[in-house]
Parts: C-alpha cells; structure tokens; sequence
C-alpha cells in the first residue's frame, strides 16, 4: 500500500464504531466481541472481515485494535491489559464524526512525533502508524516475545503440533488425552476427557492446523461430520484464523458445538498456563499524562 504524507490511516474510520459497538455491548467487551458487533453494524462483507496481512494477523482486527489504542490515548476508552475493553465515562458521551476521527488521529501522531525527536534513545515503545495500518496492532506488539510465538508453533512438524496441542490441554483441565492424528482418523487428531465437577465429565475430539492459512466453513463441516456419533463437543486449534462463515457453521443451531482456537487465542492460551513462555513486566509511557507538559 502506498503511502501519502498526511493522510489518515485506514483504521481512522472505525473510531466512530468502536465507540457505538462499545455503548451496544452495554460498554465493555472483548475485542472479538466490539469487532464482531462492528462487522453486523456496518454489514461488511466475509472479504472485508477475513482479509490476511503478510504478518499473518487479520486486516480487520487488526485496524479496530489500533482504533482502540487511539481511543484510549484520547482518554475515551480504558487502559485494561485484561482482554476487556471499557468505554471510560468521558467515552460514554462521545460520538466521532469521520472529521472529528481525524482530528483525533492527528493529535496523536503530532504528540508521538514530539516524543520521539524529545527520547531518539528510548529502546522500547509504542509506535503510532501514521499512514500505514499494515503493522503489528499495539496489543501483537505488546504480547510478544522475543521470539514470537505463533511462528515458533508455525515451524512445529504437523506431529510436533499436535503433540504440544496435547501438552496444552493437559494443562488446562483435560485428562486421558490421546492423539490419534498419524492414522488420519477421519480428521480427528485426538481426544480427551473434560471433567466438569465430580459427577459430571465429557469426551472431546480436537483437530490441529499448523497453517497460516484460513480455515473454511467447509472444514468446519467435515470435522463435525466426524464428530458424530463420538462425542459431543469437539475442538479446531489452527495457527491461523477462521472465516466468518467458519465461525458461524461452528455454534450452528440443532448441531453439536466446535469450540473454534485461532492463532491468537492459542498464544493467550499457552501465555494463561506460561506453557513453553516466561512472564515478563513491560512498562510503557502513558503519554496522555505528559501530554500537558509537552506544551
């Protein structure tokens, strides 16, 4: 994408949005949530809301968390590190026209580049796009090792992958979890024992993806098709994401439930049970409070 000194980035028009998707959820959410909300209310199209980046990371989401993180820096939404996002009371208020969405967004870029020509030595910090949205969104950006996660799982053998799949499960509550995916059991790559309470437990079946790539409705279907007859819940687990129509064939009225882990939800999975990572403390400049001192 070319860029052009002074224009907006593309992800300038979901401020108003996220704002209103924000007030419909009652005014927090997950950011799933606001960008699903945000996808029905503007009827985008299953191209607009799957569209890949090269890094991997969906266009979409990826725009709407970098409209977050300028609402929040503009004070109208909160500074959660918890995977919730808050309308603050000042946000409860605002509407953003498209012209008041720039205005905001040039504010904060002529603020960052204040910073930076006042700390060119500062190691570490939050950088705002100014005209190309194609970059890691700030919560990628902010979540990541060293070495990043999602491509060390990408590098895995497809058995490998299932295997630490196992290993992830077992971490998270299954028990008797048993891979089968080397005989090609129909697409099923495994299964495991969840046990509710003391009374109650369930079989589960779950597939594993190593891919970049998205996963279609259709491969929703096959695998549910497998399902049946054993077991009532099954798992996908990808490195990559899922369509819109994927997600939709998976809580399907009248059919048995496919729980749906993309990429993303992976990494916060292994991050919740520290499997294969180490906790780290990152602080970051909130530069709403300096922004006063800079005048």
């Amino acid at each position: 994408m070319s860029k052009r000194k002074g224009r907006s980035a593309e992800f300038v028009k979901w401020f108003g949005p996220l704002l209103d998707a924000l007030r419909q959820l009652g005014g927090s959410g997950s950011p799933r949530e606001v960008s699903a909300k945000i996808a029905e209310n503007l009827q985008l199209s299953e191209e607009q809301r799957d569209e890949i980046l090269q890094s991997g990371q969906n266009r979409f989401h990826n725009q709407v968390a970098w409209a977050r993180q300028y609402l929040v820096w503009e004070g109208l939404l909160d500074s959660s590190k918890h995977g919730v996002w808050a309308l603050t009371s000042k946000g409860e208020e605002a509407t953003l026209s498209v012209s008041q969405s720039r205005e905001v967004f040039r504010k904060w870029v002529k603020i960052h580049a204040q910073a930076r020509k006042k700390s060119e030595t500062e190691k570490t910090r939050t950088v705002a796009p100014e005209a190309d949205d194609e970059v890691d969104s700030p919560e990628v950006a902010e979540a990541a090792e060293k070495t990043d996660l999602l491509q060390v799982l990408q590098s895995l053998t497809p058995h490998g992958f299932e295997k630490v799949c196992q290993r992830l499960l077992r971490e998270s509550g299954f028990e008797q979890v048993v891979v089968t995916g080397q005989s090609r059991d129909g697409g099923i790559d495994g299964y495991g024992t969840l046990q509710i309470n003391p009374f109650v437990s369930f079989k589960v079946l779950f597939q594993c993806k190593r891919y970049k790539g998205t996963v279609s409705r259709a491969q929703v279907g096959d695998f549910r098709n497998a399902m049946i007859g054993r077991a009532e819940k099954g798992i996908i687990i990808t490195t990559g994401t899922f369509s819109s129509d994927a997600v939709k064939e998976a809580s399907r009225d009248g059919a048995p439930q496919v729980e749906l882990v993309d990429g993303e939800k992976l990494v916060e999975m292994f991050h919740r049970v520290e499997l294969g990572v180490k906790p780290k403390i990152v602080y970051e400049v909130e530069l709403p409070f300096f922004e006063p001192f800079m005048k």
